[in-house]
């Protein structure tokens, strides 16, 4: 992974966990809150592929799990996000862009249905029985809902800082940085063979043996 996917990746999930907690986790909307990190991870997994898309995955839900007022044992988030990304990165098509909108927003219904159902199963195996309370059903109706209604302001953009990301970080390698290798060689044979010899000297030696008696 580059390093420049690298820091794009951590300033879009840093952003993402700010927003997720300090704005979209106060609504108090009924039923799941809108996840802004998994709508992160989906677009990222959309334009780098499985691998990007699962350690994009993994970053974003240790974050959750870490960050305040978290109250669900560390690495629960870590591996839905982790799955989903992965799986979302087998969807990528060709050259990292979605050819219809609507492809995306079935990736995003896909991704929000699978990280709810994930997150609660997890949860019964760990012994956290909130979702109990509220219903299962509830929980996923409600998450899709408000992921896929969030999903158009959110994937897009995400997929399209990636992919000029990618674009630059393309354009930086196939350079010829200081002038040095093969492009320097092939401008150093040019001016080499374009140059021809001076001749000057050697016909006035040859007139010199020409004068002498």
């Amino acid at each position: 992974m580059r390093v420049n996917r690298i820091l794009l990746s951590a300033v879009l999930l840093l952003l993402g966990l700010v927003i997720q907690v300090s704005v979209l986790g106060r609504l108090q909307l009924p039923g799941a809150t809108p996840d802004l990190l998994m709508l992160v991870v989906v677009g990222l997994a959309l334009v780098h592929g499985p691998a990007g898309g699962c350690l994009a995955g993994f970053a974003a839900g240790l974050l959750a799990d870490l960050a305040p007022p978290s109250d669900h044992a560390v690495g629960r988030f870590a591996l839905v996000l982790c799955l989903v990304g992965y799986a979302a990165g087998l969807l990528r098509p060709e050259g990292g862009r979605q050819r219809s909108a609507v492809s995306a927003l079935l990736v995003v219904a896909c991704a929000a249905v699978v990280s709810t159902g994930l997150y609660a199963s997890v949860g019964a195996l760990v012994g956290d029985t909130a979702a109990r309370h509220v219903g299962l059903g509830g929980l996923v109706f409600s998450a899709l809902l408000y992921d896929v209604l969030l999903a158009p302001f959110v994937v897009p953009a995400v997929m399209l800082l990636a992919r000029r990301f990618e674009r630059g970080a393309g354009s930086t390698e196939t350079e010829d940085p200081g002038g040095s290798g093969l492009g320097s060689l092939a401008r150093y044979k040019t001016t080499r063979e374009s140059s021809p010899m001076p001749a000057g000297p050697r016909k006035r030696r040859v007139l010199g043996l020409a004068r002498r008696p």
